[in-house]
Parts: C-alpha cells; sequence; structure tokens
C-alpha cells in the first residue's frame, strides 16, 4: 500500500498500566511497542493518544463500590451515557502507570491528545468521549492539518482502537487498522463483536508488511 503526505499514524494508549504487569495489563501489549517504533518511521504524520483519568473515575469499578458492594472490574453498569465497563484502576494521571512504556520511541509525533480526563465520563475513542457527543478535538486537528486517511494501532484492539477506527470512519475520514500491531482485552464476545463492527463499517483490516 503507497502510503501519501495526507496518511497519519494513530498510535493508540501504549501505556504501562496497560502492558504486562499493568494494573489493566494486556496480554503481549508489549509486543507490539517495537513493530509500532518500527511503523512509525514510515509516516511523516504520527499521533499519540494518552489515557489520562483522575481519581474515582466513572470507570474504575472501585468508584463505585460504595453504592454497589458488587460492582467488580469488567462488569457493565449503565452510566448516564449508556452502558460502562468498569475497570480496575488505571492511568491515574501523574502516574508512572499513565506513562507512556519506556520503549516507545518516535521522536517525530506531532500530538500528544490526553482523553478519559473527565471524572464523569469514559472516553475510549481518540474522537468523541463515551456519550459519543463531546469531542476531543482530534478531528478539527486532523481537518486542519488535511489529513485524511489514518491508519490504527496499539491497545486496545476491542475497546480503544475499535472505537477510534468507528468514529474517525463516521466522522469522515478514512480509517484502516494495521491489525498486527494491535492486542486485545479480549473480553467474552469483544474480539468477534470488534471484527463483525469494523467489517460492517467497511474498515479494513491490514497487516503492517503490506506498508
Amino acid at each position: 500500500m503507497q502510503l501519501q503526505p495526507t496518511d497519519a499514524l494513530l498510535v493508540i494508549d501504549l501505556q504501562n498500566d496497560f502492558m504486562p504487569g499493568g494494573t489493566l495489563a494486556i496480554a503481549d501489549g508489549n509486543a507490539i511497542v517495537p513493530l509500532i517504533n518500527a511503523l512509525a518511521k514510515k509516516f511523516d504524520h504520527v499521533i499519540l493518544t494518552q489515557d489520562w483519568h483522575p481519581t474515582q473515575h466513572i470507570s474504575f469499578a472501585t468508584t463505585h463500590a460504595a453504592t454497589h458492594a458488587s460492582a467488580q472490574p469488567y462488569e457493565t453498569i449503565q452510566a448516564p451515557y449508556g452502558p460502562q465497563t468498569l475497570w480496575p484502576e488505571h492511568v491515574l494521571q501523574h502516574t508512572e502507570g499513565a506513562a507512556f512504556h519506556p520503549a516507545l520511541h518516535i521522536p517525530h509525533a506531532e500530538l500528544i491528545l490526553r482523553k478519559g480526563f473527565r471524572r464523569h465520563i469514559d472516553s475510549y475513542s481518540a474522537f468523541l468521549e463515551n456519550d459519543h457527543a463531546t469531542p476531543t478535538g482530534l478531528a478539527g486537528y486532523l481537518r486542519e492539518r488535511n489529513l485524511t486517511r489514518l491508519f490504527l494501532c496499539g491497545l486496545a484492539y476491542d475497546f480503544c482502537v475499535r472505537y477510534s477506527a468507528l468514529d474517525g470512519h463516521a466522522l469522515g475520514f478514512e480509517t484502516i487498522v494495521v491489525e498486527d500491531a494491535t492486542r486485545p482485552v479480549n473480553l467474552p464476545g469483544s474480539v468477534a463483536e470488534t471484527n463483525e463492527a469494523l467489517a460492517a463499517a467497511g474498515i479494513p483490516r491490514i497487516a503492517s508488511n503490506t506498508l
């Protein structure tokens, strides 16, 4: 596939808490870091996203423990904006867990976009928070930069990569998922649902060696 000057690589949430040993560890999450470093060298334009949660964030199971004694990680509750998966506490602002993996080396990255910093709403997507209405500002940035085709990689395939790809597509960008440069949380059915959602939207999943 021929890359163009209007292409960008969107690297999703390569943060310590999502790596093996982290509080919300994704199996083999660290294995994709060297691949993404190599992939980034092929792109003139690279954008990094960083999940950036305050204490008592709505997505933390511990936040709901006082009112719902049964609230456990990986269960789903109804938030004011719809279903919300509960997670272990992760990527707390200004902690080592929120920092990028130390082996991530993309010195020419042009933007670090933080998301999920509002206490009362989660944000999987790099474009919209989980109410599917509150923008992060990324779409405006990309339009002003005339970046029209996005290649997505990072963590996690079945959550933040999935929703970033779907929202980017819905907002008019051509979105492509570099599948071997992602890893899933892999909750029951989450990978199959992601595959189906991407296929239904016509979003391709490609291998990094095709770039």
